[in-house]
C-alpha cells in the first residue's frame, strides 16, 4: 500500500496492527485466563468453571502448573497488546528522486528510540536484492544494498508476497531508483 507518482515513491507499513496478531493476542488472552481461572478453583476449592468440577483436580501439582500456564500466557498477552497498541514497525518509505534522498521510518517500543528514521542519498544505493529461501518456511525478502551501510530490508519476513509479486516489485523499485536487481 503506498502512493507513487514520477518523482515521489511513498510505501506505507503496517507493523504489528495486523488481524494475525489481534487474532491471537485475544485467544492467547482468553486462554490464558481459562488456566488461570482453573488453577485458582483448585487452589480456593470453588468451581468457577462451570464446565469444569474443580474437584477432578489437586492444586499440588496441576493447579500450580495450570495457574502459572495461566500467568505466563497473561504475560505473552499483554507483550502482544502492546505491541499493537503502539503499532511497533509501522512506518514508511519514502523514495524522493526529485531531491535524490530515501528516508525509512519505523516506529519501535517506547523509550528515547522509538522513532527509528533512516535518510541517505540515492546515489548510495547499490542495487535491490531479492532473497528468497524455500522450505517449510518459505521465505521472501527484499532488501535495498547501500554502500558502505549494508543492506536494509524493505519487506516483512511474514508479508507473504508469491514470487511473482516479489520479482515485480523488485523491477518496479529497481527501476525507479535506476540501480539493477540482485539475483537470489
Amino acid at each position: 500500500m503506498g502512493w507513487r507518482s514520477e518523482r515521489i515513491w511513498i510505501e506505507l507499513r503496517t507493523g504489528s496492527r495486523k488481524t494475525s496478531n489481534f487474532f491471537w493476542a485475544f485467544i492467547l488472552f482468553l486462554g490464558s485466563l481459562g488456566f488461570l481461572l482453573v488453577g485458582t478453583s483448585s487452589y480456593l476449592g470453588r468451581n468457577w468453571i462451570p464446565l469444569f468440577p474443580f474437584q477432578q483436580m489437586l492444586f499440588f501439582p496441576q493447579g500450580i502448573v495450570m495457574s502459572f500456564y495461566g500467568i505466563a500466557g497473561l504475560f505473552i498477552s499483554f507483550y502482544l497488546w502492546c505491541t499493537i497498541s503502539w503499532s511497533v514497525g509501522s512506518g514508511y518509505d519514502r523514495f524522493d528522486r526529485k531531491q535524490g534522498i530515501v528516508c525509512i521510518f519505523r516506529w519501535g517500543f517506547p523509550g528515547k528510540n522509538r522513532r527509528i528514521f533512516l535518510r541517505f542519498l540515492m546515489k548510495d544505493i547499490q542495487s535491490i536484492r531479492i532473497e528468497v529461501k524455500e522450505g517449510i518456511y518459505t521465505r521472501r525478502v527484499l532488501y535495498m544494498e547501500i554502500g558502505g551501510q549494508g543492506s536494509i530490508p524493505l519487506t516483512r519476513t511474514d508479508e507473504n508476497l508469491t514470487l511473482r509479486e516479489m520479482e515485480q516489485k523488485a523491477a518496479e523499485l529497481a527501476s525507479f531508483l535506476r540501480v539493477p536487481i540482485e539475483g537470489f
